[in-house]
């Protein structure tokens, strides 16, 4: 009888961490252990680089800064950023697939105003990347745009319109409109209204409602929610000194018709 025992080897994992032009590897037996044992080694040897300087924001390099800036987007970004700068219509167009199913190849066509080129790959999106890196080089060439300085605008301040609301102020109005306007126009609180009750019979019945605007109280009634509310706005209207929101002529009109 023969007994054979076998070890599993343990599995390991590697990291490459890249800093600058430097590049450092870890391992370990997670993939936490390796990115750390990376990370010891680049402190180990980093500790004593000097720290480099932090590149001027003015002068010498605004063409290097704005390549920084392209290097953190896609080619076919910039293709679109150059293009709507520079007025240009832009369209991509798939005009070949071969090949069979598992081993597709697709050829894209960029047109960049004038400017064309194609690009080819195993899928739509890496054909029409290529497309666009080629015709980048082209766009790319071109001279600068001259420098437009946007013409400063200068805003005027419209004055605030004061609205004085003396006792005939909005006479003819909906007493809960031209109550809620006078306290616009003071620069107050808005009224606050509130159900005190709601009596009687079904057919009849009758809803008492409450206004208060600052330290003033007054009180309407009606067979309903709406003409208690309106009561009360003209009341309080009556008790701050303004006059009747309705004339005494306008109500012997209605009454006449």
């Amino acid at each position: 009888m023969i007994i054979e025992y076998h070890c599993p080897m343990p599995k390991i994992f590697y990291v490459q961490l890249t800093v600058g032009n430097n590049e450092f590897f870890g391992e370990g037996k997670t993939r936490q252990a390796a990115r750390h044992n990376a990370a010891m080694k680049a402190l180990q040897a980093l500790q004593n680089e000097p720290i480099p300087e932090k590149s001027p924001q003015n002068g010498e390099s605004g063409k290097e800064m704005d390549d920084d800036k392209d290097a953190n987007k896609s080619e076919i970004s910039l293709v679109f950023e150059i293009a709507l700068k520079r007025n240009m219509p832009v369209s991509f167009e798939v005009i070949k697939e071969s090949g069979p199913p598992h081993m597709k190849s697709f050829v894209t066509r960029v047109s960049v105003g004038e400017f064309s080129a194609e690009g080819e790959g195993n899928s739509k999106k890496l054909s029409k990347k290529r497309a666009a890196t080629t015709v980048l080089q082209e766009l790319k060439k071109l001279p600068p745009l001259p420098v437009v300085e946007k013409p400063k605008l200068f805003f005027k301040k419209r004055p605030k319109t004061i609205i004085k609301a003396g006792p005939e102020y909005g006479q003819g109005m909906n007493p809960i409109s031209r109550l809620a306007q006078i306290q616009q126009a003071k620069k107050e609180k808005e009224p606050d209204y509130v159900l005190l009750s709601e009596r009687g019979m079904p057919r009849r019945r009758e809803f008492v409602m409450q206004v208060k605007v600052g330290n003033e109280v007054a009180t309407g009634t009606g067979p309903n929610k709406k003409i208690a509310k309106k009561n009360a706005a003209e009341a309080m209207l009556l008790q701050l000194g303004y006059k009747a929101s309705t004339s005494l002529q306008d109500q012997l009109d209605k009454v006449r018709i």
